[in-house]
């Protein structure tokens, strides 16, 4: 499966993605083994072969198995790491503060927090934003509360000290128009093209045309939140030619109705070929 793997990153690259994250949600993160999340991660590197930075996620519920990913990640050849907390029983905020800070210290490389409250038990709060933001090398955050005024909220406490992305569940022209820098999620794998056309009209200025652009391209969004994220990613991967497979066990692949509408999605977005 490496070879599909490097492929896409070659595809999304050509398609003038501006940086790769292996081991996000949309990759599965939380149900790979560490010899599949360092294979993937050792190919992304290869493909990418310095043209854009890879920042690759870290995930764990100890301090010390999430500064040795990061180490390991590092020696590997990544440019950043996405930094997440996995949990099964809450940690408080001093202890989410921790964790994040060792990840930061363990490595040169900068880091971007990344919170995603409907899969965690413990969540990045704002004082513990802030405390973080004091960090030099933690100069990023990824927030897929949904809640966009937390968003809003985030920026005017860090101010310049910490940029703010978008997730998928966020309306990344507005996330941007308030003050974000860009958007890393998803649905960029299938679209990447036309998620890059409405950064660039975003970074631009051209809020009127990105907000026409952003309405077509809201409907992927939607279906990320409709179905399974793995399988919608990988459904729409196949779909597009990549040999991807079903989401890992026990995940459900995309159902017969969720295929027909991303397929039609897709087509819409002129983000399939004319054969499918």
């Amino acid at each position: 499966m490496t070879d599909v793997l490097a492929q896409l990153c070659e595809d999304l690259i050509e398609a003038g993605v501006h940086g790769l994250t292996p081991l996000g949600s949309t990759g599965e993160f939380a149900y790979l083994t560490w010899e599949q999340k360092r294979s993937i991660v050792e190919t992304v590197v290869e493909a990418a072969a310095g043209r854009v930075p890879v920042v690759a996620g870290v995930a764990a519920t100890t301090i010390v198995e999430a500064e040795r990913q990061a180490r390991a990640f590092e020696d590997i050849g990544c440019d950043g790491i996405l930094a997440i907390m996995e949990a099964y029983f809450p940690v408080n905020d001093d202890g989410v503060y921790d964790y994040f800070r060792a990840i930061a210290e363990s490595v040169s490389l900068p880091v971007v927090l990344y919170t995603n409250p409907n899969f965690q038990r413990s969540d990045l709060s704002l004082p513990t934003i802030n405390r973080l933001a004091a960090i030099d090398n933690i100069g990023y955050i990824k927030d897929a509360s949904s809640n966009t005024g937390r968003l809003l909220s985030i920026i005017n406490l860090v101010g310049d000290r910490m940029q703010v992305f978008s997730a998928s569940a966020h309306i990344p022209a507005c996330v941007m128009l308030i003050g974000g820098v860009g958007w890393m999620a998803g649905p960029a794998c299938l679209i990447p093209s036309q998620s890059v056309a409405l950064y660039e009209q975003c970074k631009r200025g051209e809020w009127a045309e990105a907000m026409t652009a952003q309405r077509d391209l809201w409907a992927l969004n939607q279906s990320f939140a409709k179905y399974n994220l793995a399988a919608c990613i990988k459904g729409g991967l196949e779909l597009q030619g990549y040999e991807v497979g079903a989401p890992l066990l026990p995940q459900a692949p995309l159902s017969s109705d969720g295929r027909a509408e991303l397929k039609a999605t897709l087509q819409r977005l002129g983000a399939l070929r004319e054969a499918e």
